[in-house]
C-alpha cells in the first residue's frame, strides 16, 4: 500500500494513470499527452508498474502500457472503509465535530472573568450493582481510575482521599501515550466536601489552564439511590455539575464538560455492566469501604 500511494502521489504519474484509464497507450504518446520528456515518462511508468498500477507489453517497436483497475479498486475500497469508520454515527469524529461547534459558541461567550459562572449540567445513569458497589467505584482510586476519563484518554495520576477535606488530584494523558511522550492532556486538583457512604458525595475540582492557573471551579454532587426489587439490584446515579470562578481562557474546558463527563459516566456504566469482566463486581461485595485513607 505504501508503494502504491507513493506512486500515485506524483502529479505526472497521476496524469499518466488518468490517460491510461481512457485506453492503453504507447510511451511516446503518453509522453506527448503528459507534456513530459520520454525518458522521464518511461521512469514514471516503471514506478507505476512496480507498484502494480500498470502493466505493459511490447508490440513491434512500441511498448504499450495499460491500467490495472483492480489495484485502484482495492485502494478505493480501503479509503472508503477508512472514511466510513471515521464517519460512523456517534463515533469519535462526530464527537470531535460536536466539540468543535461547542468551542465556537463558548469562545464567543467568554468575554470577561466569570462569564460561565453558575453554568450547570445534570447527568443521570441507571447502573448495575448496589449502591455500596457503585460507591467503591466513585471513591477507591483502583476502581475510579478505570472510568474517570473521557474517551481516548487515560488517568495517569490520581489521588482521591474520600473524606471531608480530602485532597483530589486527577491527571489525564492520551490513551495511546503509554510512555509519557506527549503533553499531559489535562490536570485538575480539588477537595472532597461531603461524604455519606453509599448515598451522597460532593467535591470541587479545578482544571488547570496551560499556564497553571485554574480554568474554573466545578462543584460536583453525586446522589445514589437503590433500584430494583428490594433495592438490591441496581443504582440510580444523579450528578449535578456546576461551574464557578470561570476564567476567560476556560472556554475550551467548558465546551468539553457535557461530552467529557458524560463519556466518563458511560464508561462507569460499562464497567458495572453484568457482562463486564471486572472482578470487583463479583467479589468482596460485603467488603467495607475505607473512606478515610487515600489508596
Amino acid at each position: 500500500m505504501d508503494a502504491l500511494l507513493s506512486a500515485l502521489a506524483d502529479p505526472v504519474r497521476w496524469r499518466l494513470v488518468s490517460l491510461l484509464a481512457e485506453r492503453p497507450r504507447p510511451v511516446g504518446v503518453l509522453a506527448q499527452l503528459a507534456e513530459a520528456r520520454q525518458p522521464q515518462t518511461t521512469k514514471h511508468l516503471q514506478t507505476l508498474q512496480r507498484a502494480g498500477v500498470v502493466t505493459s507489453q511490447r508490440t513491434g517497436q512500441r511498448n504499450i502500457y495499460a491500467l490495472r483497475p483492480g489495484v485502484l479498486r482495492d485502494l478505493a475500497a480501503a479509503l472508503t472503509l477508512i472514511a466510513d469508520t471515521a464517519e460512523r454515527v456517534g463515533g469519535p469524529q462526530a464527537t470531535f465535530d460536536r466539540h468543535g461547534s461547542g468551542l465556537q459558541v463558548e469562545w464567543q461567550a467568554a468575554g470577561a472573568p466569570g462569564w460561565a459562572d453558575d453554568r450547570s449540567f445534570t447527568f443521570h445513569r441507571s447502573l448495575a450493582g448496589r449502591p455500596e458497589l457503585v460507591w467503591r467505584h466513585l471513591t477507591e482510586t483502583s476502581l475510579l481510575g478505570r472510568w474517570w476519563a473521557p474517551d481516548d484518554l487515560r488517568v495517569s495520576e490520581l489521588v482521591f482521599d474520600a473524606r471531608p477535606g480530602g485532597r483530589i488530584v486527577l491527571e489525564y494523558r492520551d490513551a495511546d501515550d503509554t510512555d509519557g511522550c506527549d503533553a499531559v492532556a489535562g490536570r485538575a486538583e480539588g477537595v472532597v466536601e461531603e461524604v455519606r457512604p453509599g448515598e451522597y458525595l460532593a467535591y470541587r475540582l479545578s482544571p488547570a489552564l496551560p499556564d497553571g492557573g485554574p480554568a474554573f471551579t466545578s462543584h460536583i454532587d453525586m446522589s445514589l439511590r437503590p433500584t430494583g426489587p428490594g433495592g438490591d439490584t441496581g443504582t440510580d446515579l444523579d450528578v449535578r455539575y456546576r461551574v464557578t470562578d470561570s476564567a476567560v481562557a476556560a472556554a475550551d474546558f467548558v465546551a468539553g464538560i457535557e461530552i467529557g463527563f458524560g463519556q466518563s459516566l458511560d464508561k462507569l456504566a460499562a464497567t458495572l455492566a453484568p457482562d463486564s469482566p471486572t472482578p470487583e463486581k463479583t467479589h468482596h461485595h460485603d467488603r467495607p469501604t475505607d473512606t478515610r485513607s487515600t489508596p
